[in-house]
């Protein structure tokens, strides 16, 4: 079975010297005359999730050729971001999904491949990869390498998340040198994406939701066997794919792009996942804006408290059924389009028809959800001409409306200084700017900054605003993503020290207590600050770089 992509570099006395060279790594003829199968592994010996990703991608090479095809492995990047946190290395995090869909479309154009299956874990490389496939729109297939075990700390259950909230319990004297080593050590007890819904584990699993994997791709641990026969058998169903010539946008639409938001709300994605689905959809040549999202939030229930809204982890949600599962219970309330192609072959509707839900306090019945609405909400006002997004599902009920004045920092260091140093009190709302896509450059995530309030037991009383955004693993009243970013020139640059904020979570609001004259007296001495890193491939990213609310892609 010859594909024509594959014929330009293995057919015909031209490709004498293609063959030459494919000959040169070791293919045979036999091997040549097979559909070619690129394998994009992002293995690193830097990332818990993608330490495992060597066993991953010999499993898939095993399925593909199985189903009679010649897999070629090829690298990609990929950046840990709980070790880039709080420093400049995380300005590289968000920046790097579209070095990553790149690379992945240039080998992918110049070498031919028929096919595609590829092999993330963590955050930006499951999105960058996604992005990618659907730019290319060759027949391709999604296999991550799973998520890490839940460590486990005083008896309980924990996460990454802890280990940053430890911090800022020492830092309060809360804990000891002794208590705060045993989270260190406890807290991430294996190989694999972080245990919370996080942003790569909520990406993995909207794979699932989008169409592009198959079950079990986001939740079975990076450790069980079950994960080594999922990467074979995505291996030979890529080999289906091929033959049956589906493609990317034949499964990433409009209408799967609503599935995926409807998984998102009702499991409790991370924030992230905003911006991920904004720029998939960018490149698959589907429209959908912010307000979108507010629509499908007012009418789709949470179902799940996964960390670190609450105390269950994803090898519980794969033990309670899965992506599937929700997806289940989702389509008892007809919320999911049931019609749409995945990656199996079958329709979403034949996908999910047998899936149970097997633990009503993991996966809540739909009838008995955790909140009526959505885990996101996009909110509007005078700060967010263009919105911005909290993780509602992860705000306790006494910060879903709060008032209080504005402590306005120009950096992610300015700010976790003056949280270290306690001079932030109870009732205030810290404001973080100049931390944007265009104004960072690279719009870091603020975990240090959120994980410190909620270790300092301010995550109650204290709220969080930026123009930066917020690691999965966060949680309490954290706004981020506010459109425009300081950099642009948005009303978030014109705040004072003391200006009162309110936030109205039910209501989709967050507005600031100054009058439409008084930001307009104080925009005329206004000029941005001009982004922190000026040279590099960063300084070249900031000038490209769309705002949030457009996904943060490059134009």
């Amino acid at each position: 079975m010859n594909n024509k992509r594959s014929a330009n570099v293995t057919q015909g006395v031209e490709r004498v010297p293609h063959r030459s060279l494919l000959r040169a790594i070791g293919l045979t003829e036999e091997e040549m005359n097979r559909p070619l199968i690129g394998v994009v592994s992002a293995h690193s010996e830097i990332i818990p999730g993608h330490i495992n990703l060597d066993k991953i991608t010999e499993a898939v090479k095993a399925g593909v050729r199985m189903a009679g095809g010649t897999p070629i492995m090829v690298p990609a990047i990929g950046v840990c971001d709980g070790i880039a946190m709080g420093h400049i290395g995380m300005k590289y995090s968000l920046p790097s999904r579209e070095l990553i869909a790149d690379s992945v479309e240039t080998l992918a154009q110049a070498h031919q491949f028929d096919g595609l299956v590829l092999i993330p874990n963590c955050d930006k490389i499951v999105p960058g990869m996604l992005m990618a496939a659907c730019r290319l729109n060759i027949p391709s297939i999604m296999c991550s390498g799973g998520p890490m075990l839940a460590g486990r700390y005083n008896g309980e259950n924990v996460s990454l998340s802890y280990t940053f909230e430890a911090v800022g319990a020492r830092k309060a004297n809360l804990i000891n040198d002794e208590e705060i080593n045993r989270v260190e050590c406890g807290s991430c007890p294996s190989c694999g994406s972080c245990s919370g819904m996080y942003t790569a584990n909520s990406m993995n699993c909207l794979c699932e939701a989008i169409g592009m994997a198959l079950p079990g791709n986001g939740t079975i641990p990076a450790v069980y066997s079950s994960r080594i026969h999922l990467a074979k058998h995505a291996g030979m169903k890529i080999m289906e794919l091929v033959e049956k010539d589906i493609k990317p946008r034949d499964i990433v639409t409009e209408k799967s792009i609503h599935n995926a938001l409807e998984c998102e709300m009702a499991l409790g994605c991370s924030t992230n996942t905003v911006l991920h689905l904004l720029a998939v959809a960018h490149e698959a040549g589907v429209d959908f804006d912010l307000r979108t999202m507010n629509e499908i939030s007012e009418k789709t229930p949470n179902l799940c408290h996964l960390a670190p809204a609450g105390r269950t982890y994803i090898q519980e949600l794969n033990e309670a059924g899965g992506i599937y599962a929700v997806m289940n219970e989702l389509s008892k309330k007809d919320l999911l389009e049931l019609d749409q192609i995945t990656v199996t072959g079958k329709k979403v509707g034949e996908n999910i028809a047998n899936c149970k839900n097997t633990n009503p306090e993991v996966i809540r019945p739909i009838d008995n959800p955790y909140m009526q609405t959505g885990g996101i909400a996009i909110l509007w006002g005078n700060i967010a001409k263009e919105g911005c997004a909290v993780k509602q599902s992860a705000v306790a009920p006494e910060m879903l409306k709060h008032a209080g004045p504005a402590r306005v920092f120009n950096s992610e260091e300015d700010a976790i200084e003056a949280i270290y140093g306690g001079k932030i009190n109870k009732g205030d709302v810290v404001v973080i700017r100049y931390e944007g896509p265009k104004g960072g450059p690279g719009m870091r995530e603020m975990l240090n900054p959120t994980s410190a309030l909620a270790g300092m037991k301010l995550d109650k009383d204290v709220a969080l605003i930026t123009d930066g955004r917020f690691s999965g693993a966060s949680r309490g009243a954290s706004i981020g993503h506010v459109c425009p970013e300081a950099a642009m020139g948005g009303e978030i640059g014109l705040l004072r020290e003391g200006d009162i904020i309110e936030i109205d979570i039910p209501n989709r609001a967050v507005n600031a207590k100054v009058s439409d004259e008084e930001f307009a007296e104080r925009r005329k001495n206004f000029v941005p600050e001009e982004p922190k890193i000026k040279t590099g491939w960063l300084a070249r990213y900031a000038r490209l770089v769309t705002s949030a609310n457009q996904g943060a892609v490059l134009k």
